[in-house]
């Protein structure tokens, strides 16, 4: 039970920064569009990620910094490109509120939910080096510790997916929209000027 629970807040501790998938999953929970698909993405995609770590591949990443750098900069790229997008949604002057709000097709919604995910390293950092370094700590007990960190990720983006759809009906005023794209403009760009600027050696 230790080790499920330290799994649990070490992996909640770790995911509930805003980054560029949080950002995304509150924006798709307001907008009320494929809410379940996304939570269930970036659930599964923690899931496999930190079983990667807990199995080892963490140090077999950090002994191949080429690989880290290689997603680093298609990282920096995409992030940048989704801050552009972001800004210029924020500048247009038509009304957006919930049920208004572009349709996005289910493809396009999972693979921007996978892009957002598996072209960070921040997600690699995090799940299969950080916590798959902790979990291996708990030496007889790594599976229970990658299960609470498991659990701790489906808390959390069910937790902001459904919020944020549920408030969504109190959110209609255009403003509110325009300040959200600015918002995830921001988080885009700092989270792309941190990836290509940070020392991950």
């Amino acid at each position: 039970m230790f080790a499920l629970l330290s799994g649990l807040f070490a992996g909640l501790s770790l995911i509930i920064a805003i980054g560029a998938q949080n950002a995304f999953v509150i924006r798709q929970g307001l907008t009320r569009q494929h809410v379940f698909l996304v939570v269930a993405i970036c659930s599964a995609s923690d899931a496999f990620l930190i079983s990667l770590g807990a199995g080892g591949l963490g140090a077999l990443i950090q002994s191949h910094s080429g690989v880290l750098e290689f997603v680093r900069w298609f990282g920096v790229i995409y992030l940048t490109w989704f801050g552009i997008k972001s800004l210029r949604a924020a500048l247009r002057t038509q009304t957006l509120s919930a049920t208004t709000a572009p349709v996005l097709s289910r493809n396009k919604v999972a693979t921007t939910t996978l892009a957002l995910t598996f072209l960070n390293p921040h997600v690699y950092l995090d799940t299969v080096i950080l916590l798959g370094a902790i979990a291996n700590q708990f030496t007889g007990k790594t599976w229970y510790f990658a299960a609470g960190a498991m659990i701790g990720s489906v808390i959390w983006f069910t937790s902001i997916g459904y919020g944020a759809k549920a408030a969504s009906k109190y959110m209609s005023k255009p403003i509110f929209w325009k300040v959200l794209d600015l918002l995830i403009a921001v988080v885009m760009f700092w989270v792309a000027a941190y990836l290509g600027l940070h020392n991950f050696a």
